[in-house]
């Protein structure tokens, strides 16, 4: 729901800061006034086309900002978080216009690409003009209003959902279909590859521990000398290392007196000759023990070859061969008999198919009978706005025959025979501007209950209408108003007096140049307002009589 709305220095506003409530709001204002200005910065807001003649002359930027409360409206919600721009339970659009006719984006005071004020502003507002671009003309907003009536917004997102799973698997099987002979080619080099790796059979670390066994193999003499040598060293030959630290040990033994300090050293001495010992023992077991094995470096070396061949084979180290081995081998089992098969992929097909009609039938049979009667309820309505000759028809179209798409099976338009005995054809190509914005009251009084769509504005909807069909029109504007939030610009005094809030545009002119002011009106100013409307400049008693009367009326036939 649009809670706040301030526009500065755009058009002849120079400040203008409106708070709006639940219910009808109604613009008034004498011909000229700026009653658009609200209108057209809403739609400035919500990413309409902007342009330097937007700018007040003499400000540099025109800088618009409008505030929803979308507690309510959980689209919103879901779009704001998904794009991280939720702010509890506000949302602020802004807009700025500089006077060479760029402008800037905000959400939340984030800036952002217009389109996503526009894709945002369509969660939050309908606007219902004289305008080609407004959204009754468009067909998804046709499907998303007969949706809603017929309250299967789930089992079209279902249906949705079904169709792309559906599409997603027959882009596969395409493409399999054909690169068929690419994919033959393709399997039987996967099959030689993998029965290569299959036979190699390398483990993870296998290499490197064979190069570091090979090292030892092929030096084994080296290794047997060294060690024989340092064994000797350690403790068998004449002048070992065991006897010397032995008599270095002798030495500081025989001191003829003690010296603290070298206890320290004496201490690491023992322990040098007790591991001397413990080495050369382990030394002389390791040359006892100690075989050279040509047959296993033999081995070895062929091993090592093998791998380092087929490393080179597929262009990579031998430290890649595992994961590669991992790698061709799933792309084999999904080509060859498993999850991306031919038979595979057909049997998917044809399964998600079957789901897709089966949602897709249940939603084409919940909208022909939602069809029928939201026809109905929009023809009653129309009759009230004295349209009754004006023929609505909701047109399920099977144009594809059963070809599964997004939406269904069928493509839904709201089409109209303004005579009887014409055929009906589509809004745009018929209806007119005053037209267009009765049937947009007549379909959003019938889904009001349904729509998702909290924030509704008309513009001009009374264009060509008066009397009693006037008074009709106040109060659906009303009754909508009672189930949301519906702003409206209107001429007619029966419109007006039923509006739960009035806005009164004026303008005047000061240091020569023109501003434009809006005020909110009490009941007086609401009946004199409603007064001007019946009597124009010259008001008579009874014009004034006459308001008050039908103020009251307005007002009191919703209570």
């Amino acid at each position: 729901m649009l809670t706040q709305l301030t526009v500065s220095n755009y058009a002849i506003a120079e400040r203008v800061e409106l708070q709006f409530g639940k219910g009808m709001t109604a613009l008034t204002g004498e011909t000229g006034a700026g009653k658009s200005i609200v209108l057209d910065a809403l739609g400035l807001a919500m990413g309409g086309r902007a342009d330097a003649g937007a700018v007040r002359h003499g400000a540099k930027r025109a800088d618009i900002t409008a505030t929803f409360d979308v507690s309510a409206i959980p689209e919103a919600g879901d779009w704001l978080a998904q794009h991280e721009l939720d702010d509890e339970d506000d949302c602020i659009l802004r807009r700025v216009i500089s006077k060479d006719g760029r402008s800037r984006a905000y959400i939340n005071g984030q800036p952002c690409p217009l389109n996503h004020l526009k894709e945002l502003g369509g969660l939050l507002m309908d606007i219902h003009s004289q305008h080609q671009h407004q959204s009754l003309l468009r067909k998804d907003t046709h499907r998303k209003l007969l949706d809603e009536f017929a309250g299967v917004e789930g089992l079209a997102a279902d249906t949705r959902e079904a169709w792309k799973r559906w599409h997603h698997i027959r882009q596969r099987l395409n493409e399999r279909q054909q690169n068929a002979d690419e994919a033959e080619a393709r399997l039987q080099l996967l099959r030689y590859q993998v029965e290569e790796l299959d036979r190699l059979a390398l483990e993870d670390g296998e290499q490197e521990q064979l190069e570091q066994e090979q090292a030892q193999l092929s030096q084994a003499d080296t290794v047997l000398h060294s060690s024989h040598q340092a064994a000797l060293l350690c403790t068998e030959d004449e002048n070992n290392a065991a006897d010397l630290v032995r008599q270095a040990l002798h030495h500081l033994e025989q001191l003829p007196v003690e010296v603290p300090a070298l206890a320290d050293t004496i201490q690491m001495l023992n322990e040098a000759q007790i591991q001397i010992t413990e080495a050369g023992d382990n030394l002389r077991h390791f040359v006892e023990d100690y075989e050279a094995d040509p047959a296993r470096l033999a081995e070895v070396e062929e091993r090592l070859s093998a791998i380092y061949q087929m490393a080179r084979k597929h262009r990579i180290t031998p430290e890649e061969l595992p994961e590669l081995h991992q790698r061709l081998s799933a792309e084999l089992a999904e080509l060859d008999g498993g999850e991306g098969s031919l038979e595979q992929l057909e049997a998917e097909l044809d399964e998600h198919r079957t789901r897709f009609d089966e949602l897709a039938g249940q939603l084409s049979e919940a909208r022909a009978g939602a069809a029928a009667e939201l026809d109905q309820r929009v023809a009653a309505e129309l009759a009230q706005l004295s349209m009754p000759n004006m023929q609505f028809i909701t047109h399920l179209n099977r144009s594809n025959g059963n070809e599964p798409a997004p939406h269904g099976l069928e493509d839904i338009e709201f089409l109209v025979s303004a005579n009887p005995g014409h055929p009906a054809r589509p809004l745009a190509k018929v209806a007119s501007g005053g037209e267009l914005s009765r049937i947009s009251l007549a379909i959003q009084v019938v889904v009001a209950q349904t729509s998702t769509t909290p924030t509704l504005v008309f513009d001009e909807v009374d264009v060509g209408i008066g009397g009693g069909t006037a008074e009709v029109v106040g109060r659906l504007l009303r009754t909508l108003g009672g189930n949301g939030q519906v702003l409206c610009v209107t001429h007619l005094p029966q419109v007006a007096a039923q509006c739960h809030q009035h806005l009164f545009v004026s303008k005047f002119t000061e240091r020569d140049a023109t501003f434009s002011k809006i005020e909110i009106l009490d009941d007086q100013g609401r009946i004199g307002e409603v007064a001007r409307m019946l009597g124009g400049v010259d008001m008579t008693e009874h014009t004034i009589a006459h308001a008050r009367e039908m103020f009251s009326k307005g007002q009191a036939t919703h209570h």
